[in-house]
């Protein structure tokens, strides 16, 4: 395995700049590990009165809640900070992680009674590829890449990737990309 993945790699959000082509979902359908299913969603934000659209994609929480309510022990998160789909011989579609993911992530794939999500590309990224949906991107709405790349692109923004749900903090892997000075949340 590289160390590549291991560097200063990381996955930005930018919700601003979603233009809503679904291009990211194509693209993690034709994912082999998926199934054929997309595990990125592109939602509108309130279709009645606008055409923004937001991307929800797996956070991967450094302390996924989506791992310790699993009774069957399924899901996993590696050395790497990626959290994993869960095993499919160990998972008995309790849901209990789909109700419990404060980012309302996973979904439970009924023809397959498991639950399903986002796993970074881990067949890419451990590579030294970026995800699929990434690659696709045409407003770099997702983005894989350094920081320093990052900052370079958009000096007007910043990458969050701590959240406040009532009393719980809760650190992730992924970065939302904010407006600078629009946000008191902790900054990376």
């Amino acid at each position: 395995m590289t160390t590549y993945y291991k560097t200063e790699m990381e996955f930005f959000v930018d919700m601003q700049r979603c233009i809503g082509c679904k291009a990211c979902e194509a693209a993690c359908a034709e994912c082999e590990t998926n199934g054929q299913q997309s595990m990125i969603h592109v939602n509108y934000v309130e279709r009645a009165v606008t055409i923004q659209t937001t991307v929800q994609v797996c956070m991967h929480c450094d302390d996924p809640v989506c791992a310790n309510v699993c009774p069957a022990d399924a899901i996993s998160k590696d050395e790497f900070g990626v959290v994993h789909t869960a095993n499919s011989a160990r998972c008995i579609g309790c849901s209990n992680c789909v109700m419990a993911c404060p980012f309302g992530v996973p979904i439970k794939e009924e023809k397959y009674d498991m639950m399903m999500k986002c796993n970074m590309c881990y067949d890419r990224t451990s590579a030294g590829k970026k995800p699929m949906c990434a690659t696709v991107c045409p407003s770099q709405a997702l983005y894989y890449g350094t920081r320093e790349e990052m900052r370079k692109m958009r000096p007007n923004s910043v990458p969050v990737n701590t959240f406040q749900f009532g009393k719980l903090e809760v650190k992730t892997k992924v970065n939302i990309m904010m407006p600078a000075g629009s946000t008191r949340l902790k900054v990376d």
